[in-house]
Parts: structure tokens; C-alpha cells; sequence
């Protein structure tokens, strides 16, 4: 999952990330409204943790805009703002959930895996597509309820792959959502681990399409 942290506080925003990082989520940190509106319009982010005491811009107008311009990503404001109203008014903007600070991380872990199964659809942190289970929370994976030993860059592209099945997703896509932002991944990166899951859950699963990226395929008769 690639995650969009939008915080201007070097303390808080140094914790948060190395966090998420060692659960393997992608994290992208930036500290102005203008820099995480540029994210949000041309990266394949995920979900969003927005400040709303930002430098160059209030985060609820920020959150504003995104929803008026139809952007969809999920938004979870995280605010010193403690005011029943402000927290009020950061929903009725468009906020998917809201935590004020100080908060603990293991409350914006649980939230932030809420929110990802939500926006998918999916009820609970298990996710089954086939043979294949992952569960999102401990990110265990079996396969005919046997346990599989995937990589960290593994489990995130099956976790994509099992969120949108039967989807085509294109490689840049992949690239943001398994590596964020980064300028320093190998050209065939992406391809040497797909060939690594395929060899460990079966070919069958992931199709490539050639010239745009790749397809997860339900196979219910493996």
C-alpha cells in the first residue's frame, strides 16, 4: 500500500514513517498542501494521512478541493485541533476518519487497514480470491490453508493484486504503489519479483498484458 503522509512536524512525521515502513507499507512523506496535492494528482496513492496545520495552506481546504475536484483517495486527518467542531467539519469536508494528536500507533495502524478495506469493500482484514488468503492485519498468506514465505516486495504486490482482482493494472501503477516515490528502482525490479510470486502461488494467478502491465486472474481450479 502506498501511503501519502502530509505532516510538517520532522518528529511525528520521522515516527510515523519509519512505522509504516517497517509494516511494508510505501510511504511518500511531504510537508506543504501544494507538494501532497501533487502526489495525490499523479501518483497511485492509496490512502492519505493529512495534517491539517500546514505551512502554505489549511488541510481542510485542501481536503475541500480534493472533493470538489472528485478525487476519491481515502483521507485520514490526523490534527491537534481537539474541538468537537473542527473534527466535525474535517468529516463533513470529505475526511474518511480523524485521529487527534498525541494518538498511538498502533490506533493509526488499525485505522489505516479499516480504511484500506473499506474503500475496497472488503468486511474484515482477510482477504480470499481462490485458493489464495491473505490477512492484511498480520500479513500472513496461504494458499490451500498452507502458509507461504513471500518477501516484503511479494506480499505488497499480492496484497494488490488480491484487492483489485481481474483488474488491469498498469506497471507505473505498481511501480507507486510498491515502491513510492523513488528514483532508484532497478528497470526490472517489478518483473524479477512478479517472477518470484508467480513461482511461489502458481502462474495461473498473474497475467501479463503486454505493453500496459498486469492482470490478477482468479483461478478457481488450481
Amino acid at each position: 500500500m502506498f501511503i501519502l503522509l502530509v505532516e510538517d512536524d520532522p518528529y511525528i512525521a520521522k515516527s510515523i514513517c519509519l512505522s509504516l515502513q517497517h509494516l511494508n507499507f510505501s510511504v511518500e512523506h511531504v510537508t506543504t498542501a501544494k507538494d501532497a496535492d501533487y502526489f495525490v494528482k499523479n501518483t497511485a496513492v492509496d490512502l492519505c494521512l493529512l495534517d491539517l496545520g500546514l505551512p502554505d495552506q489549511d488541510g481542510l481546504l485542501l481536503l475541500k478541493n480534493w472533493r470538489d475536484q472528485h478525487i476519491s483517495v481515502p483521507v485520514l486527518v490526523l490534527t491537534a485541533r481537539n474541538k468537537t467542531q473542527q473534527c466535525v467539519d474535517a468529516l463533513n469536508y470529505g475526511a474518511d476518519d480523524y485521529l487527534t494528536k498525541p494518538f498511538e500507533l498502533s490506533e493509526l495502524i488499525a485505522r489505516i487497514h479499516a480504511l484500506a478495506r473499506r474503500h475496497r469493500g472488503f468486511a474484515s482484514n482477510q482477504i480470499q480470491q481462490g485458493h489464495l488468503k491473505i490477512d492484511t492485519a498480520t500479513q500472513q498468506v496461504y494458499l490451500q490453508d498452507q502458509v507461504l514465505n513471500l518477501s516484503r516486495r511479494e506480499y505488497t504486490l499480492l496484497e494488490i493484486f488480491m484487492m483489485y482482482p481481474n483488474q488491469v493494472l498498469k506497471n507505473e501503477t505498481l511501480i507507486d504503489k510498491v515502491y513510492g516515490f523513488q528514483d532508484n528502482i532497478e528497470s526490472n525490479a517489478l518483473n524479477v519479483h512478479i517472477f518470484h510470486l508467480r513461482q511461489k502461488i502458481g502462474a495461473q494467478y498473474i497475467q501479463t498484458v503486454r505493453g500496459v502491465g498486469y492482470l490478477f486472474h482468479v483461478a478457481l481450479d488450481v
